[in-house]
């Protein structure tokens, strides 16, 4: 476990070696809206644009352990059949037990993360998380002083609970002595650990807003996942004006106009099409060309409605 400050040096960078150029994926939360990062992905890879170590917060963790696993095209191939087979169910598991005790105090969590823990342990091929191809990095966040933790070894299954704990959903994950909770609480976009760890070239791989919705969604789950989800946009806007000038910062465009809310799992092949496809198109010119470009304008808060 680690915070910044302290971050080890990236594999196989010996401690008198001069700095070498590093590149960092960064894959932000987001709900549902994590199946947009397996088309980025697609395109990003088609184009032979890889890391040289990955960061991942919420679902975007998860997204970069299976990536981390197989960073190819038959790994990206495999996150994208785990995601087509993916129901809401499968996420959050609640009961009207669940519930009730929540509202009587019993319990500080709606939800037991059991089938999300099976499902991880059942399709995540290895342990921990240096054993991975590519070097992984996962955020949390401490539960008790909300700094931001960054796990790079230790058992993956418990890191990638731990990052995805969205708080009064379920339980805080004790590593190490310490409860985590969502990393996205602390950063959705984890710039600052991607640059603490040495990268020199950020690649953004943000999930977006739906900027196209014209009521919010319904249900206290979905509209609190929605408020996190703007709340995160914009802490992303800040960090990029915060770290401009610390690293290249390259942003993936997220879909646009978007419709589909952080909770809404039942359009997980169009978000991953119409990811590949927008990326595929953005990459044409090459990524050298990208540089100079201003991310405001692909990040700015918007809406698509008429009036």
């Amino acid at each position: 476990m680690i915070v910044p400050g302290e971050a080890p040096a990236p594999r196989g960078n010996g401690m008198n070696q001069p700095r070498t150029e590093k590149t960092a994926f960064v894959l932000a939360g987001g709900g549902s809206l994590g199946a947009v990062q397996v088309g980025m992905l697609k395109a990003l890879n088609h184009a032979r644009i890889t890391p040289d170590f990955i960061v991942g917060v919420s679902v975007g963790a998860i997204n970069a352990a299976y990536y981390a696993a197989a960073p190819d095209e038959a790994g990206i191939a495999r996150l994208e059949r785990i995601w087509l087979e993916l129901r809401r169910r499968d996420i959050f598991p609640f009961t009207t037990l669940s519930t009730l005790l929540c509202l009587f105090g019993r319990r500080d969590f709606l939800a037991l993360p059991g089938q999300l823990r099976a499902l991880v342990t059942l399709k995540l091929p290895y342990r921990n998380l240096e054993d991975a191809v590519l070097p992984c990095h996962v955020i949390a966040t401490d539960a008790l002083d909300g700094k931001e933790v960054i796990l790079s070894s230790g058992e993956a299954v418990s890191a990638l609970l731990a990052s995805a704990a969205i708080p009064a959903v379920f339980p805080t994950v004790l590593i190490e002595g310490r409860p985590l909770m969502d990393g996205g609480i602390a950063s959705y976009t984890p710039i600052s650990a991607a640059v603490a760890l040495g990268a020199t070239r950020v690649v953004i791989l943000p999930t977006g807003t739906p900027c196209a919705l014209h009521e919010p969604p319904r249900g206290a789950l979905a509209i609190a996942l929605h408020a996190i989800n703007l709340l995160a946009m914009r802490q992303l806007l800040a960090d990029v004006d915060r770290f401009s000038g610390r690293c290249e910062l390259i942003v993936v465009p997220p879909l646009c106009p978007l419709a589909i809310n952080t909770y809404d799992f039942s359009h997980t092949a169009e978000l991953i099409y119409r990811a590949e496809k927008a990326a595929s198109h953005w990459l044409q010119d090459g990524l050298q060309g990208l540089q100079g470009k201003d991310p405001h304008t692909l990040l700015e808060p918007h809406s698509h409605r008429k009036g």
